[in-house]
């Protein structure tokens, strides 16, 4: 108890301790400065930033996902409606009249005839070759299979090996239990809506022809991947300034 009185008397009698002096005020951390991407990569989107539904803002683009390593799977109803907005979007029917026009200058189908009538069963015919494709290879065979219809965007890496990536998943997919393989989805689905077009084109049903519209549906789905891959980047360097010009213009 006596240190205790001696203690508080010292306190008492020594006044107030002198206040530490103010630490200095650092600067604020300059900004980091951008770091340009490595030769032979593209700067890509944060996968933070939302994924456009149409690519150059028209072609549907619904079924494109971010590749974090994480993605929920989807149900058979959320398959169901990206394929139904793959195939009755608006923008199919301009796609549809793109690919009649073609067929209408290559004389593909004589047996349609040319001038509008011929035009029009080519439109036709075009529309459901894409619609039907995309409900099979979208909605059921996906269902059935248990297999992921999204396109896994990859976002990083070189341009060759992000192209390769893209155009590969015609043969690879996301199961919904979250593991890859063989896209039995796109293969199968196709090749049903080819075995569907045989009832409207009735001169081009042998092997080869059936063949040469697999591998047109197919191939047409390999460029579709290669878009949706790269068309963040794109939009990102056209919609953003780069980050010199951004500082000029602040000064």
């Amino acid at each position: 108890m006596f240190c205790c009185i001696c203690a508080v008397g010292q306190q008492s009698g020594s006044g107030p301790a002198p206040a530490d002096p103010p630490a200095a005020v650092s600067d604020p951390p300059a900004a980091a400065a951008p770091v340009a991407p490595a030769p032979g990569t593209i700067a890509s989107v944060t996968p933070a930033e939302p994924i456009d539904k149409r690519i150059l803002g028209v072609l549907p683009n619904y079924r494109t996902v971010q590749d974090t390593g994480n993605v929920e799977p989807i149900s058979a109803k959320k398959k169901f409606w990206i394929a139904s907005k793959d195939s009755f979007d608006w923008p199919i029917f301009l796609t549809a009249a793109g690919f009649a026009g073609y067929y209408q200058l290559l004389n593909s189908n004589p047996e349609f005839g040319q001038g509008v009538k011929g035009y029009l069963k080519r439109y036709g015919t075009s529309f459901l070759d894409q619609s039907v494709g995309n409900l099979m290879t979208e909605g059921v065979m996906p269902s059935l299979l248990h297999e992921d219809p999204r396109y896994f965007r990859r976002g990083t890496g070189s341009v060759g090996y992000r192209l390769w990536y893209a155009s590969t998943r015609i043969f690879v997919t996301h199961t919904d239990a979250g593991t890859t393989r063989f896209n039995f989805s796109e293969w199968v689905g196709n090749s049903v809506a080819v075995a569907f077009s045989n009832v409207y084109y009735t001169k081009t049903r042998d092997v080869e022809d059936n063949v040469d519209k697999l591998a047109l549906q197919v191939a047409t789905d390999a460029i579709s991947n290669v878009l949706k891959e790269f068309w963040p980047d794109v939009k990102h360097k056209f919609h953003h300034p780069k980050p010199e010009a951004a500082s000029a213009d602040m000064e």
